[in-house]
């Protein structure tokens, strides 16, 4: 069982930044990915940015060079720096963990709301 809290919402004007952070605890395998996934009032869950436990990156093609997802391995702390915000990038946000074989958990999502 994985637990998994995010922190760091909140809200900012177009052209600012936020961190994310995503405390994850319990059974956490060495081979596993992370991941920040966002939701848009009435649009489907997307995927931001996943992160290997090698240290590979991947990112939606939307955020790339604005946002910078990074890992704490010895904390199990993941985090998404995100800069030059628009207001497209408003969404709850969740990060994920999924060690490999098992099926993925998610957090509780945090609030980000980037006003015009």
């Amino acid at each position: 069982q994985v637990q998994l809290v995010e922190s760091g919402g909140g809200l900012v004007q177009a052209g600012g930044s936020l961190r994310l952070s995503c405390a994850a605890s319990g059974s956490i395998f060495s081979l596993n990915y992370m991941g920040w996934h966002r939701q848009a009032p009435g649009k489907q869950r997307e995927l931001v940015a996943r992160i290997f436990s090698g240290g590979t990156t991947i990112y939606a093609d939307s955020v790339k060079g604005r946002f910078t997802i990074y890992r704490d391995s010895a904390k199990n702390t993941m985090y998404l720096q995100m800069n030059s915000l628009k207001p497209e990038d408003t969404a709850v946000y969740y990060c994920s963990l999924v060690n490999l074989g098992l099926p993925a958990s998610w957090g509780q999502g945090t609030q980000v709301t980037v006003s015009s």
